[in-house]
C-alpha cells in the first residue's frame, strides 16, 4: 500500500505526521518512508542516520556546431527558454531544460543530442531495523523536482507498505508523488489559509482519482469552519491533534510524539488502521 501525505499549505505538521505514522508501524511491519519534498527535506532530522546518496541526472540538448544550420526549429519549439538560436551559434540553458526532448525531435540535421545532466540526489538510510528512509534532494536552483521524485519513488517500488510525503500546495510536485498512491492524508490547520488551501489539495486528490482523509493539526477545539468543509466533501476526520505546549516541546527538540508521550502511539496506530480502510486494501 502507498500512502501520500500532503497538505495544501506549509508549516500544516504533514511531515510531523508523516515521521509519527512512519515510527508507529515500524514498531511492528517493515516501513519505507520517502521524503519527497525535494526542495526542502526534513525527515533526516527526525531519524538521524548514516546515508548512502544516489544521483539524479536529466538529459539535456547538446548541439553540434559541425552539423547545425542555425535553422532556429530547436528554439521555436522550446517553450521555457533553454534554447537561443543566434546568428553564430546556438545557446542552451540547461537550467531551464524541462527535459522534454522535443528539440532533438525537431532538428531537420539531427545536430542535437542529449546527454545526462545532475540535478539532485537520493539518500537512503536505514535508521531503524524495520524503517528505510528515502530522501530526494533537489540542487539549488534547479527546477527539475519532479525528476528527483520519481527517482526517490523508484527506490522504494517493490515494498508492501510505502508512506510518501510530498511538498507543500498542489503543483507538479504534489503531483508526482501522488501517482500511484491508494490513499491521501491531507494535514491542515483550523485557520482561514490552512481552511483555503485544504478545498484546493482536497479537490486535487478527487481529480487524480484518489480517497483521502484529513487529520487537524494544531486543534484550538474551535474547528467548526473546517468540520462544516469535511461535511460538505464527505472526508472523514482521521485524527485530530491539539494545540499543545508539551507536544509543542517534543517536536522543537526533534523529538516524535509517539515516542516520547504516552498514549500517542496508539493514537497513530489507529490513524493508520483508519487510512487502510480508506484505501479498501488488505495488508
Amino acid at each position: 500500500m502507498k500512502i501520500t501525505i500532503a497538505s495544501g499549505k506549509g508549516g500544516t505538521g504533514k511531515s510531523t505526521v508523516a515521521a509519527n505514522l512512519a515510527y508507529t508501524l515500524a514498531r511492528s511491519r517493515e516501513v519505507v518512508l520517502v521524503d519527497c519534498d525535494v526542495e526542502e527535506p526534513n525527515l533526516h532530522l527526525f531519524f538521524p542516520a548514516p546515508a548512502v546518496d544516489v544521483p539524479v541526472t536529466t538529459p539535456v540538448p547538446e548541439i553540434d556546431p559541425a552539423s547545425c544550420t542555425l535553422c532556429g526549429e530547436c528554439g521555436k519549439f522550446c517553450r521555457f527558454g533553454a534554447l537561443s538560436v543566434l546568428k553564430d551559434r546556438v545557446l542552451v540553458f540547461p537550467e531551464l531544460c524541462h527535459s522534454c526532448g522535443g528539440c532533438v525531435l525537431v532538428c531537420p540535421q539531427g545536430a542535437v543530442r542529449e546527454i545526462p545532466r545532475t540535478v539532485g540526489r537520493v539518500a537512503c538510510s536505514r535508521p531503524l531495523p524495520a524503517l528505510t528512509l528515502i530522501s530526494g534532494v533537489l540542487n539549488e536552483g534547479e527546477v527539475q523536482a519532479p525528476t528527483v521524485i520519481k527517482a526517490a519513488k523508484m527506490l522504494a517500488e517493490g515494498h508492501p507498505l510505502t508512506l510518501y510525503d510530498a511538498s507543500p500546495g498542489i503543483a507538479c510536485p504534489v503531483i508526482e508523488t501522488l501517482e500511484g498512491s491508494d490513499v491521501c492524508v491531507l494535514v491542515t490547520e483550523s485557520t482561514p489559509f490552512g481552511l483555503h488551501d485544504l478545498r484546493l489539495a482536497a479537490e486535487v486528490a478527487e481529480r487524480v482519482g484518489i480517497g483521502a482523509g484529513v487529520v487537524i493539526n494544531r486543534s484550538d477545539g474551535q474547528d467548526e469552519a473546517t468540520l462544516g468543509f469535511y461535511r460538505e466533501r464527505g472526508l472523514p476526520i482521521l485524527m485530530t491533534i491539539p494545540f499543545s505546549r508539551e507536544i509543542a516541546a517534543v517536536q522543537n527538540r526533534g523529538g516524535l510524539i509517539c515516542r516520547d508521550l504516552p498514549g500517542w502511539e496508539e493514537q497513530f496506530a489507529d490513524l493508520f488502521s483508519e487510512i487502510v480502510k480508506i484505501a479498501g486494501v488488505s495488508l
